[in-house]
């Protein structure tokens, strides 16, 4: 299954590779943003993405972004992935 989690983009970190940080649901990950860099890269800072495997793969609005948390939230697949990542966080911080 595939699983888009919708995060903000907090920031551009390398406009040569294109890569950013979004933030989702308090985790801070890198992200791929290729596949929406369709306008001026510092445009995208504030906006939010589906996150799928270190791509944002398509941009949302900030509604669609928090009820499509809150219904994964009630599956518990949200927290699953945020789990996964605080964990794989705190192991790089080591």
């Amino acid at each position: 299954m595939c699983l888009g989690i919708p995060g903000k983009i907090t920031q551009i970190t390398d406009t040569n590779n294109l890569m950013a940080t979004v933030d989702i649901s308090g985790v801070s990950r890198e992200v791929n943003i290729s596949c929406i860099a369709n306008k001026p890269l510092e445009q995208l800072v504030g906006s939010y993405a589906l996150i799928h495997v270190g791509f944002a793969m398509v941009l949302i609005d900030e509604l669609e972004a928090e009820r499509t948390l809150e219904e994964l939230k009630k599956f518990g697949v949200a927290q699953e992935v945020l789990e996964h990542s605080r964990e794989n966080e705190n192991t790089r911080e080591n």
